[in-house]
């Protein structure tokens, strides 16, 4: 279920002129997460950084679900009146691409980040050699459930809560950006930013992509950007991404999994600035 019509999705945007470009983060993120792509591109760009449902700072929904989150961010994009160039990441991705199936008409142009329009496994990963990077996004959600609250201290107090289920300190340091302090000193409160019972109960809606419309195609520009050590992009998906969207082109980032525009974050956003350039026309 939706939050009321009255509630918007939060929302940062950095640059005063020039095209639009909508960012959408994956699961566990936040619209800070593309903060470093946002400032390279704000000279020439108006750029908004959207917190999804259930993340950050917008509001909780009763359930989590692709066409919920598409139509949320869809009504952000109406409030612009004009096309944008979105770009969205792992579950941010998904969204992006449902919302292009479905309202090709709000966007200029689609850049999807190491994510398939397909069904994953539990575990994130798709083949037998899996490694680290291919997130069991359920034990996160359990290890981050299970840290005792009332007893922390310091973050680095959560951080080693989490050491066991979450070894990366990449992605410990990740999912800890959505642990926060309310209040002033030792008295504060920690809490999760996360709704992680809603996300735990519903992780098998984000494993999924909901079918499009018949015969629906977004026919405008595509930027799919995939890490070569990363196992979300496999070669038999090229099928089914150009049927969907047939002027895809994909390229994929050496020395970088899962978090693309994290790990090489100067390739990434030369990569996006030329596919912007040439989808704005000089503008």
């Amino acid at each position: 279920m939706r939050p009321h019509p009255d509630e918007r999705l939060a929302a940062r945007t950095v640059g005063e002129a020039g095209p639009r470009v909508v960012f959408v983060h994956g699961l566990f993120g936040q619209g800070k997460n593309w903060t470093t792509a946002a400032k390279g591109l704000a000279d020439g760009h108006r750029v908004t950084l959207l917190d999804l449902p259930n993340h950050g700072h917008s509001p909780w929904t009763e359930r989590v679900d692709y066409l919920d989150m598409a139509q949320m961010v869809a009504d952000e994009l109406e409030s612009f009146g004009e096309p944008v160039t979105l770009v969205g990441h792992s579950m941010g991705g998904k969204v992006a691409m449902q919302l292009a199936l479905r309202r090709p008409e709000l966007l200029r142009a689609l850049v999807v980040v190491d994510i398939a329009p397909v069904e994953y496994p539990l575990t994130g990963g798709r083949t037998d050699d899996d490694d680290e990077e291919a997130s069991p996004f359920g034990p996160y959600i359990a290890a981050m459930r299970a840290v005792d609250l009332g007893a922390l201290e310091t973050r680095e107090d959560a951080d080693r809560a989490l050491r066991e289920a979450v070894p990366s300190r990449m992605v410990r340091s990740f999912l800890l950006q959505s642990l926060v302090r309310e209040g002033l000193g030792s008295g504060g409160g920690w809490r999760w930013r996360l709704n992680l019972e809603t996300l735990e109960r519903d992780l098998g809606e984000l494993r999924g992509f909901p079918d499009p419309p018949p015969g629906a195609t977004f026919d405008g520009p595509v930027l799919w950007v995939a890490g070569a050590n990363s196992h979300y992009v496999l070669p038999e998906d090229r099928e089914r991404m150009d049927a969907l969207f047939p002027s895809t082109r994909l390229v994929r980032v050496k020395n970088a999994g899962h978090w693309v525009h994290s790990e090489q974050p100067e390739v990434f956003l030369e990569t996006l600035r030329r596919f912007l350039h040439t989808v704005e026309g000089g503008q």
